[in-house]
């Protein structure tokens, strides 16, 4: 069994859409407040925050005035939120990445949905809070039989809306042994040349999207920070961007 993650597009509702915003916006403050506590607590105290004690101010933010906007939305993607932050601070300790950075607006952001904050029914996703399915985009069929464990949908800098869905795939895709070999060769012309004289074009996207990637980062620098013409140029480089991604 292995466990495997399908992405789709998908297309919310005004109404989903709003609320979906309202979930990234807590969960992405939610993070950063964590994040600084513990930040102030190592520098301030040689102290390390637990993702416990996290849990605990999070549940002391929803009873303060000016928090009580976190009780709107959902709470299993604040606490994940968390989670992803004790994860992160783990790897930083442990050699394997960077420190944690602040959650950025402009970068869009991610909330993580688990079994208790979503229903699974006749093939549709329904989101905590939310009456109508998710209008997803199915691409691909997910493997027969399986049931998401977890969902995290997703909006990116380029405005566009796409959830993850992360499942136990039971297939066996073991190939049996052969006793053939081949040669591969990687070029710039041919992307790819086989010993057996087989040839794979290279499709040179980057190079298509290079000048509109260039005459779209010239215009945002003449724009003013902050202007809604800013917003509109910071748009259209987000989205070349997605599509050379």
């Amino acid at each position: 069994m292995v466990e495997k993650a399908y992405r789709f597009r998908f297309y919310p509702t005004p109404k989903q859409e709003n609320l979906l915003r309202r979930t990234l916006g807590c969960v992405r403050l939610v993070y950063n407040r964590a994040l600084a506590v513990r930040t102030q607590a190592w520098h301030e105290q040689k102290q390390r925050v637990s993702y416990k004690q996290t849990s605990a101010m999070l549940t002391h933010w929803k009873k303060q005035e000016d928090l009580d906007f976190l009780t709107e939305v959902s709470s299993v993607p604040l606490q994940q939120g968390l989670r992803h932050l004790q994860t992160a601070f783990t790897n930083f300790f442990s050699g394997r990445t960077k420190y944690p950075n602040f959650k950025k607006k402009r970068n869009g952001g991610s909330a993580e949905f688990t079994k208790s904050a979503f229903k699974w029914k006749d093939g549709q996703v329904y989101l905590a809070k939310c009456s109508e399915p998710l209008a997803i985009r199915w691409s691909r069929q997910l493997p027969e039989n399986s049931v998401p464990t977890t969902i995290t949908v997703k909006l990116d800098p380029s405005g566009r809306w796409s959830v993850s869905l992360r499942v136990n795939d039971t297939r066996d895709f073991r190939l049996k042994p052969i006793n053939k070999q081949i040669g591969i060769d990687l070029g710039i012309t041919s992307l790819v040349t086989t010993s057996d004289g087989e040839t794979f074009a290279n499709p040179k996207n980057l190079n298509k999207l290079h000048k509109k990637l260039r005459l779209a980062q010239k215009s945002l620098s003449r724009k003013t920070k902050g202007s809604n013409n800013y917003q509109k140029a910071r748009l259209k480089l987000a989205r070349i961007h997605t599509k050379i991604k």
